[in-house]
């Protein structure tokens, strides 16, 4: 079975841009293998479910197959399985502009019905 090391897989697979931004990720414990934390070294095999924090974005994938080189964008995503949930919806906030004075008639009606649908 073959396997590589945390750092290593999250940068050939392009999780991360570079192969230190993925060490320090797994240095600040923004990175979990199996719900444990992954130090850089962690070994990485198939089947492993691996929970990262990139940007601001938290991604779950499941390791499909291990790679060590970086390839093409195409080839990576073929290496893991993207099991991270949609976003919620976001959700529109009826605001008014500031000094934008009392609300018209018609502005009211309108605030009024999205109140009472939300």
């Amino acid at each position: 079975m073959e396997s590589t090391r945390i750092d290593r897989w999250l940068w050939a697979v392009r999780l991360t841009k570079t192969r230190p931004d993925a060490a320090a990720a797994c240095r600040g414990g923004h990175v979990r293998i199996n719900d444990k934390p992954a130090k850089p070294s962690t070994v990485v095999v198939p089947g492993d479910q691996v929970r990262a924090r990139v940007g601001d974005k938290v991604r779950i994938v499941e390791v499909v197959r291990v790679i060590q080189k970086r390839v093409g964008a195409a080839d990576a995503a073929t290496c893991f399985i993207d099991r991270t949930p949609p976003p919620p919806p976001d959700i529109p906030i009826a605001r008014r502009d500031r000094g934008a004075g009392r609300p018209t008639k018609r502005e009211r009606r309108v605030l009024d019905r999205f109140r009472t649908q939300n």
